[in-house]
């Protein structure tokens, strides 16, 4: 399906924008799952100025979604209205290293790239991001972690735009981070963020990283296209033996099926539309609950019409 194209409306609006304004623009090829629908309207700023203006800018009736790298969210096939924002370019993406063993890294930098940087910077306590497939944004808005590290544990500050388009800074402590969440205002669009690690021996720390890769390579299906893990892991167990205990390992609904190699990861096998893997979720949610009376909380974000 199509939207109603804004571009023209917007660009009256706001003359001075930098940025790129795409009506109707595919979104599968910015998820890992490669299916769902159209952003009615893309927007790519061409810097944090830039997303400010368009946000101060932009009548408050038009909503905004914000995307990374698409490796944790399924875009529904009717495709989402309002404004998609997708951070791009070095001004989102560069990596500095800095005094007293902290890095500092665009939002749109992705967790890998940042580990690689800390690693050969010689700061460790960073090799956990090495394992997460997401971008730095996504990090810092669902508290991403793995392999025994957390974003919380290394966080400094954000800095992010508002949808009022002022730009604010969140200290570790506004961050309010849980399992999972970060309690930073919905409305927060990330544009960088600050990271304290400790001295370290480059070598150890790739050396770590690698440790890391072959874990993932060994236990999860990294090559296909998935969206990571699919559904949080409930108090005092683990989401994949549930599921596994519930009989869905290999489990398929159109052309999505989970796991047979993991079983907390849903796969398009080539052609599944996202009705069939949002679908397939919810059909494990379902067994789960009823074979171990648990009710599984997504991890993936799950975002448009259906």
């Amino acid at each position: 399906m199509s939207f109603p194209d804004l571009t023209p409306d917007l660009a009256t609006l706001m003359p001075e924008l930098r940025g790129r304004l795409m009506a109707n623009q595919p979104l599968a090829p910015y998820t890992w799952f490669r299916a769902g629908g159209v952003a009615q309207l893309l927007f790519n700023p061409a810097d944090e100025a830039d997303l400010a203006y368009f946000l101060k800018n932009l009548p408050a009736s038009v909503a905004v979604t914000t995307i990374g790298l698409g490796s944790n969210m399924i875009v529904r096939d009717g495709g989402v209205e309002g404004v998609v924002i997708r951070l791009g370019g070095k001004p989102f993406g560069e990596i500095s290293v800095e005094e007293g063993a902290r890095i500092r890294a665009g939002a749109c930098a992705p967790d890998v790239k940042v580990a690689r940087a800390a690693a050969d910077a010689g700061i460790a306590g960073l090799a956990f991001y090495r394992g997460i497939p997401g971008s730095i944004g996504g990090a810092l808005r669902m508290n991403a972690g793995a392999h025994g590290g957390e974003t919380t544990d290394v966080l400094v500050e954000a800095r992010g735009v508002d949808r009022q388009g002022n730009v604010r800074v969140f200290t570790h402590e506004d961050m309010g981070f849980k399992y999972r969440f970060s309690a930073a205002p919905a409305d927060v669009i990330f544009t960088q963020a600050l990271f304290q690690g400790r001295p370290g021996v480059a070598q150890d720390i790739l050396a770590e990283m690698d440790r890391i890769t072959a874990t993932r390579e060994a236990a999860q299906p990294i090559k296909e296209k998935t969206g990571g893990s699919t559904f949080k892991n409930p108090p005092g167990d683990k989401a994949w033996q549930l599921i596994d205990k519930a009989g869905c390992r290999g489990l398929v609904v159109g052309d999505a099926q989970v796991s047979q190699m993991h079983c907390n990861f849903l796969i398009n096998r080539g052609q599944a539309t996202a009705a069939d893997i949002e679908g397939l979720g919810e059909e494990v949610r379902r067994r789960v609950k009823e074979s171990s009376g648990v009710t599984l909380e997504w991890e993936i974000k799950r975002i448009g019409r259906a």
